[in-house]
């Protein structure tokens, strides 16, 4: 549920008005076309009495968990999940091998050319890989963001999945203002630039922390190396390191939120990373560039260690294999 605090602080409206024997009314597409209203009809919406801020107003991660459930239903703290997983394979696949490959192939040529500029090497490899893993899912990452921000309002309806969300944002532009298709499909990227600006330092922060933490934890272990050791000392250096990572980059992942959320399509197409984190500073502060960063840092730690914790034992299963096979084929 972090983008829902994220998508709070950036304005997104989650309270509503209250009607007499109904409680409260969701007002997040009331709001949106306010503007287009007559006075007199705007007047009357105005002054109906406000729902308490404890209605619907998220006060931190524990209470997101709380309202939701109350409100939306327990299966919709599980809301995107089969964009993650659809996510999370894909991208998976794409980022850790490209990773492998890239620093194998950087650290050969800088241990032969400039052995001091090795250290670096794990930045500049997570950095490629991951944006180009960005890139690649990128239209999956902007409906599983829009799918957990919004509420979906319509009792008994199926809230819309994955295609449907990607199809509504396009639909969405077509509508307003542009007969051209390139620029539709365009928008199934927007805010690419946040993403990558948050991504990019991500993997520098984290693989930077990683690579030599899990590297001093092997050489602790020694040649006795076992799956379970392989395991569990990737497993602590990925959790330190997704912790950090999360933490300094908070920042970029509210502008990142913010950007993909947005709903006027010109706005969303002219949008900068700069522009929306100084929109950020002034609406919010401190508070508002850190917002969420509690259930990010606990989400981005556990998740870190366990998908480089078991890439790695499943590519020390498979070397075990090959040299198992080597020495009996001999």
């Amino acid at each position: 549920m972090l983008p829902r605090l994220q998508a709070q602080a950036a304005g997104v409206p989650y309270d509503g008005f209250c009607r007499t024997g109904t409680g409260c009314i969701e007002t997040n597409t009331i709001l949106q076309d306010l503007k287009y209203m007559p006075s007199a009809v705007r007047t009357s919406i105005w002054s109906q009495p406000t729902c308490s801020p404890d209605c619907t107003r998220y006060r931190g991660t524990l209470d997101v968990f709380y309202k939701v459930t109350q409100q939306e239903g327990l299966s919709r703290l599980w809301r995107g999940t089969n964009a993650s997983l659809a996510l999370a394979i894909p991208s998976v696949g794409i980022y850790m091998p490209l990773y492998d490959i890239f620093r194998n192939y950087l650290e050969n040529i800088a241990l032969q050319n400039a052995p001091s500029v090795a250290p670096y090497v794990p930045v500049v490899a997570g950095s490629l890989a991951r944006s180009i893993a960005c890139v690649t899912c990128y239209p999956v990452e902007l409906a599983r963001t829009r799918m957990q921000a919004f509420k979906h309002s319509q009792g008994g309806v199926r809230p819309p999945g994955v295609l449907k969300t990607l199809v509504g944002v396009v639909s969405s532009l077509k509508t307003t203002n542009n007969p051209q298709a390139f620029q539709s499909y365009r928008i199934l990227w927007t805010g690419l630039g946040a993403q990558l600006a948050r991504d990019v330092p991500y993997s520098a922060v984290c693989w930077s922390t990683l690579e030599p933490l899990r590297r001093r934890i092997l050489a602790r272990i020694g040649d006795e190396a076992s799956a379970s050791s392989i395991l569990g000392a990737n497993f602590c250096a990925g959790f330190v390191a997704g912790s950090l990572a999360a933490a300094a980059t908070c920042p970029l992942d509210v502008a990142r939120t913010r950007r993909q959320i947005e709903k006027d399509s010109t706005r969303a197409l002219t949008m900068t990373t700069r522009q929306t984190l100084i929109e950020i500073w002034r609406d919010g502060g401190i508070r508002g560039l850190f917002a969420g960063a509690g259930p990010r840092v606990a989400r981005a730690g556990p998740s870190v260690g366990i998908v480089v914790s078991f890439y790695e034992v499943v590519k020390y299963a498979m070397q075990y294999r090959q040299s198992k096979e080597r020495l009996y084929g001999r």
